[in-house]
């Protein structure tokens, strides 16, 4: 039995920077993978779906070349240069990631499938690869995986998930996605305009319907623009094999042919293989690990970051989670937001083309807290109206800015358009200072740009009734 100071199962976005830190800070770590080193970002998310997704932008401007005056004739893509463009920036990333922990003093890597084996007193014991490994600190850092439903004749047909479309060698002829939330829509966009017919269901009557109502129907509208069909408040009755590929029967009797089916409606923790009850952590109904704003389980010793904790579904949220975590290692007491993951105010963007910038709160919630007795303010600005985004020829979208009246702080912020990937960040940045949106309002910002505007829809704030 080899006996280590700490032991890190699974290697997302938290644990390998954690490890290499724990390591020079003196501790001999064990960095258990049982799939890919990087997680899903690396190998199935970010990193190929960007790389992808250029490719597709690419594309999509050279027909729109016209627009600008730029003959180029008929365009195509060669889906198998495409895909090895990605194969390449994937397996760089990947590599380049291993080799630093392997050239890492302290950090042992292990490649193999780790589970709880109980407890020595107040060390964990971890089976792996037929070895029992002794550690006095746990970190999980096992992610998510697609989430498949129970569908009549899924079975008979090669579905897809977002790992497995990316290992397809040929572009499919008619790709129907099932579900029409991030994922499926960056995708079937992607595809899209790499050659594929693309046809999404959803169940609910609009998409991407955790954001506010007209930010959906703004995002179905460009979509609708470039081809993409979609089936609303529909689901699917059943799937069975046909010359195309597979016949996808609608509940309200429609049938849709297809040559592809991609599954996107969520994702589910990667837990049920970690013999967690033979240590006594809990989880939620869906198998996620419960955890305090620290990332504590409810077995002292024992830390969930990244995904599998339900706190944030995004690399950039397992990356903060190690940040904090390294805070409260090293003693510091800071007044910001690695103070605990509750504090933290929470942005993402979805990476259509034009993206999606969102943080903190929507006008649906706003709406809801004054509701019960707060004063907001809010303001939108429409891209159409952006210098910018006219010079661009991109004015799909808008700006939104939610602010509280009394502390004067930002709420929330959505920006649907050009850049609104990047500049959402000045935002959430903001949000992290606690400033009142009084000092951006007085910012001498950069002409021509996006954020530029900021001031002008902070001047336009008005109370939320």
């Amino acid at each position: 039995m080899r006996l280590f100071d700490a032991v890190l199962i699974g290697a997302g976005q938290a644990a390998p920077s954690l490890a290499v830190e724990l390591a020079t800070r003196g501790q001999h770590v064990a960095l258990i993978e049982g799939n890919f080193f990087g997680g899903t970002c690396v190998n199935f998310g970010c990193t190929p779906t960007k790389t992808l997704r250029k490719t597709a932008r690419v594309a999509h401007m050279a027909r729109r070349a016209a627009d600008f005056g730029v003959i180029t004739g008929p365009v195509s893509v060669d889906f198998s240069v495409a895909m090895a463009r990605m194969y390449a920036r994937v397996e760089t990333s990947r590599s380049g990631l291993v080799q630093w922990l392997e050239g890492t003093d302290n950090v042992d890597t292990i490649h193999g499938w780790a589970r709880f084996a109980g407890r020595d007193g107040e060390r964990f014991l971890i089976e792996v690869n037929g070895e029992t490994l002794s550690a006095a600190q746990v970190y999980l850092n096992t992610g998510t995986r697609a989430f498949i439903p129970s569908l009549p004749g899924l079975e008979n047909v090669p579905y897809l998930d977002n790992a497995s479309l990316l290992a397809l060698t040929e572009c499919p002829q008619h790709l129907v996605i099932l579900g029409a939330s991030y994922i499926g829509l960056e995708l079937g966009q992607i595809f899209r305009r790499l050659g594929a017919d693309v046809s999404i269901i959803h169940r609910a009557g609009r998409i991407a319907e955790r954001e506010d109502a007209d930010v959906s129907e703004q995002i179905a509208d460009f979509l609708r623009d470039e081809g993409i069909t979609f089936y609303l408040n529909s689901s699917i009755k059943s799937v069975a094999p046909n010359a195309d590929g597979l016949s996808i029967q609608l509940a309200d009797g429609q049938e849709i042919s297809a040559s592809h089916l991609l599954i996107a409606t969520g994702r589910q923790p990667n837990s049920e293989h970690l013999n967690l009850d033979t240590v006594g952590i809990e989880t939620d109904a869906r198998g996620f690990i419960r955890t305090d704003a620290h990332f504590n389980t409810n077995v002292a010793g024992i830390k969930a970051l990244g995904d599998i904790n339900g706190r944030g579904a995004f690399t950039h949220t397992s990356y903060h989670d190690y940040q904090i975590v390294l805070a409260e290692i090293d003693g510091q007491q800071p007044d910001g937001q690695w103070h605990d993951a509750d504090r933290r105010a929470l942005s993402y963007a979805m990476f259509t083309d034009p993206p999606l910038g969102r943080v903190g709160m929507t006008l649906a919630q706003a709406r809801e807290r004054v509701k019960e007795g707060a004063q907001i303010l809010v303001a939108d600005f429409s891209m159409a109206d952006v210098s910018r985004a006219k010079e661009e020829s991109e004015t799909y979208g808008m700006i939104r800015m939610i602010v509280d009246a009394q502390s004067e702080r930002f709420l929330g912020a959505a920006i649907l358009g050009i850049g609104g990937d990047e500049i959402i960040s000045v935002i959430s940045n903001f949000m992290a200072s606690g400033a009142s949106y009084r000092l951006m309002l007085q910012a001498l910002p950069v002409h021509p740009t996006v954020a530029e505007f900021f001031p002008t829809v902070l001047s336009r704030l008005k109370p939320l009734s």
